[in-house]
């Protein structure tokens, strides 16, 4: 699947070559063939400029090609008045509302009289205005001394045209130096954090009911029922005694109800006030509830004795998870005995987990100069990188002859399991003043790490350079071959270098 994509990305570049075909600028009166172009690149925090223009002939008309591409996402721009200004004795200025296709805007100018001028063009859009300075440029008496002065365009550079940018993944960065960090591996465990694992134990002697079973590894809510636990009767071996206190029961229930009989009659008689039919009822009802109790109890304690059957709703118990999380380990057997206090499941959140790193006593000064944290787990192709310190150690574990230092982890991903040996990376501030590249800018290239450096526009060196040090937060250090304020490709370098190797170059210039 790779090899195809490579070739289908490599069909798109060159499809993008043919699309952009070269056209011949206009020849001189002398009929001494095509005049070459100047070619400008120039970049400001918001936009790249890439203009091309023929040689300036006082008193002649001049197409300006200016390509225009938005930084934020290398898009090029829509829309805004572009306006290309000369500053001499007087300002000339010469615009064009709106581009002819995305990003690219023709002006025509009329040259002005042959001398120096201050070249600038500027950008004015819906919210924004923008500037960029070209610099001196030179007006010249006629055709001859005007191409004369065209700088001959460099060798070797890749061509990689706007329209091919603006359509393909693809992006530059200007090349920083900065303080390299200096990185620290420790062993590390992933384990839950503070408040993030509880123990749910059974709250009585009982049975499990019948029904679901959480198993390990299942999600869980919080409040979510996990198991039902019917109670156990704590009058085993008490059958006799709960048999007697069931005739009894029956025998006051028997007298209850004769005696509220009589009273009724001697009631509607007018022989007793109301008062006594209303205790005689209340008496009767009392009698027959502790029937009903003395029953349950014999029923009850069957239940236990034998372990069958499924018990009243009064004898069971509804155990549920206090934090929500993940079924960690689960002693629960439908059926089964348990006693009070006995471990029915463990249960771990894992929306945020601690990673645990075991810091070796020689290197404990060092990180209090931590910054950040990465972690490689094993089975991940990219490194993880950690939400906040929480904490550093400040006692050494006598087994180990460490110091704990612990991070939070929020969201890990599903490849990441609590308990899991993992390795921490601590970046700290104390590394050298190196050069620093996305990872992405650099391209292996037969064995041999290369960068692509933009020297125009659409023109790109093929720059070898000797990597150093850790790949950290996707970052790679580049030891020599970049300068800082060079402008390097991020995005799209594999695209460069298939152009690069294409048989099929783009000619120079554009239909615009």
């Amino acid at each position: 699947m790779k090899m195809l994509h490579a070739s289908c990305t490599l069909l798109v570049v060159m499809a993008s070559f043919a699309a952009c075909r070269s056209v011949p600028l206009p020849v001189s009166p002398a009929g001494e063939g095509e005049i070459p172009s100047h070619a400008v690149t120039t970049w400001t925090e918001r936009t790249e400029l890439f203009m091309e223009y023929p040689p300036l002939v006082a008193g002649s008309q001049a197409r300006f090609a200016i390509h225009l591409t938005d930084l934020d996402d290398f898009s090029p721009l829509g829309e805004g008045r572009v306006v290309v200004r000369f500053e001499g004795d007087t300002i000339h200025r010469f615009d064009v509302d709106g581009p002819s296709t995305p990003g690219i805007f023709g002006v025509d100018v009329e040259v002005p009289a042959a001398r120096r001028y201050q070249m600038a063009v500027e950008l004015h859009g819906t919210g924004f205005d923008d500037e960029h300075a070209i610099g001196a440029v030179t007006v010249y008496e006629d055709t001859a001394a005007a191409a004369a002065a065209v700088p001959e365009e460099e060798e070797g550079a890749t061509s990689f045209l706007k329209e091919q940018q603006w359509t393909l993944e693809f992006a530059t960065a200007r090349v920083e130096a900065g303080v390299r960090p200096a990185v620290l591996r420790v062993p590390g465990t992933i384990e839950p954090r503070a408040g993030g694992s509880a123990e749910v134990l059974a709250p009585a002697p009982g049975r499990i009911a019948a029904g679901d079973v959480r198993a390990v590894g299942a999600p869980v809510n919080r409040g979510a029922a996990l198991v039902e636990l019917i109670v156990r009767n704590d009058r085993l071996g008490e059958a006799p005694v709960l048999r007697l206190e069931l005739a009894q029961t029956e025998s006051e229930l028997r007298l209850a109800t004769e005696e509220l009989a009589r009273v009724e009659r001697l009631a509607s008689a007018g022989a007793v006030p109301a008062r006594r039919l209303t205790e005689a009822r209340i008496a009767r009802e009392t009698a027959a509830a502790r029937v009903d109790i003395a029953r349950e109890q014999l029923l009850h304690l069957e239940l236990s004795r034998t372990g069958e059957g499924a018990g009243s709703a009064e004898e069971r118990v509804l155990v549920r998870s206090p934090i929500a999380g993940v079924v960690a380990d689960a002693g629960v057997t439908r059926g089964a005995a348990v006693e009070e206090g006995q471990l029915l499941y463990r249960v771990v959140a894992v929306d945020r987990v601690h990673v645990v790193g075991a810091v070796p006593e020689q290197d404990v000064a060092r990180v209090q100069e931590v910054t950040a944290a990465e972690i490689d787990v094993p089975g991940l192709t990219e490194p993880l990188k950690t939400t906040r310190l929480v904490t550093i150690g400040r006692v050494v574990d006598h087994a180990t002859r460490s110091v704990p230092i612990t991070f939070e982890l929020v969201h890990p991903p599903a490849g990441v399991a609590v308990g899991q040996a993992v390795t921490l990376r601590l970046i700290t501030s104390g590394g050298g003043a190196e050069v620093a590249v996305p990872s992405s800018a650099v391209v292996d290239d037969g064995g041999q790490p290369i960068v692509f450096v933009q020297a125009g526009g659409e023109s790109f060196e093929r720059r070898p350079v000797r990597v150093g040090g850790e790949r950290e937060g996707g970052y790679v250090h580049i030891v020599s071959g970049l300068d800082r304020g060079e402008r390097i490709v991020t995005r799209g370098a594999h695209l460069v270098r298939l152009a690069a190797l294409s048989p099929q170059a783009p000619g120079h210039g554009h239909v615009h």
